[in-house]
């Protein structure tokens, strides 16, 4: 880690092509399986350590030994995490590769790509499928995690970095639901190669979400560079309801920088966007409001997920990414605005 912080570029795309074929070969053994392995795996992993730990107390067997065992199994495992794919946090910027200039923008930059993607959103809003209500209609897990996983392919003829394994993304039978308490929405599993989703997550980002693990695997580490190739993914996609969640979740993220740092700039650009009145014929109006109607409804979705457990899993994950030179730790999960805004200008 300390050499390739240091002198990371000299190991790069050398680096990144040999870990994305690493992982596209586990994920093609991983994916005979129609369920994630590690999330069933880790069950009976979990029982063996704590058999092996009674058996010791029981037969009175040395338990500096055990430790010792276990040290070994958990070095080898963070060895092979960090050989195999961590080290991709150390990979030249995603906007060097994609021909993009990242640099500080200005506020009419910022609330123009957001108005820009708020637009795109709701140009598509009305023709995701929707219940009655219309709230967004739960898709088929399975066939989008499936359109998911091939969803770089169209940008790999353009930008070679997005070639590799085309494996569904996979559902959390057993972890999803504690992912989800703990502030995480998907996880990608160096050992299997397996980009994983819990099935429950909110119905606007889950395409979009699929995408940001699959990018993982490509040898994408840094969060707000997934999120950004996530995006790609959805925009290219000829699949509506991906994007959507694309557009969406790009709108998102920028309204969040715009309020964070000009809240009245922000005020200003909703009220305008939605109008007056609600005209279903109005497709600009319409649509902002079904996109900020969607926003509501996934808010809503996680209020049940907060609490303690979320607060530790989000300070567990900001201090892996720290570890990793991510300095501003989870925070970099929203600086893919900065990606946005020059996609948006380009």
């Amino acid at each position: 880690m300390a050499i390739f912080q240091q002198a990371g570029n000299a190991f790069f795309p050398g680096y990144r092509a040999f870990s994305k074929g690493l992982e596209g070969a586990l994920a093609a053994l991983s994916g005979i399986a129609p369920f994630s392995l590690w999330d069933i795996l880790a069950i009976p992993l979990a029982i063996a350590l704590v058999a092996t730990f009674v058996f010791c107390l029981v037969k009175k067997r040395s338990l500096v030994a055990w430790l010792a065992n276990v040290c070994i199994i958990v070095a080898a495992m963070l060895l092979f995490l960090v050989g195999a794919w961590g080290l991709n946090h150390y990979a030249p910027p995603l906007s060097d590769e994609l021909g993009i200039e990242i640099r500080e923008y200005s506020a009419d930059e910022l609330e123009a790509a957001t108005a820009y993607y708020l637009e795109q959103a709701g140009a598509l809003a009305a023709q995701v499928p929707r219940d009655e209500d219309m709230t967004l209609e739960r898709q088929d897990f399975h066939e989008l995690a499936t359109i998911a996983g091939a969803g770089y392919e169209p940008l790999s003829s353009t930008y070679p970095l997005f070639e590799g394994s085309t494996a569904p993304v996979k559902e959390l039978l057993v972890a999803g639901e504690p992912l989800l308490y703990s502030g995480h929405t998907g996880i990608f599993w160096p050992f299997t190669g397996e980009a994983n989703v819990p099935s429950n997550i909110a119905i606007a980002e889950e395409p979009f979400i699929m995408c940001h693990e699959a990018a993982h695997r490509l040898g994408i580490a840094s969060e707000q560079e997934a999120n950004f190739a996530g995006f790609l993914a959805c925009e290219a996609s000829d699949d509506v309801r991906f994007a959507y969640s694309g557009y969406y979740e790009a709108f998102c993220y920028c309204l969040n920088a715009l309020a964070a740092n000009y809240p009245q700039r922000a005020q200003s650009l909703i009220e305008t966007a939605i109008g007056a009145e609600v005209d279903p014929s109005n497709t600009k109006t319409y649509g902002a409001r079904l996109v900020l109607f969607d926003r509501y409804c996934t808010a809503e979705h996680y209020q049940a997920y907060e609490g303690p457990a979320e607060d530790v899993g989000v300070a567990v994950n900001d201090a892996y990414l720290k570890t990793f030179s991510e300095e501003s730790g989870v925070k970099s999960y929203g600086e893919v605005a900065d990606y946005l805004i020059a996609w948006h200008l380009k």
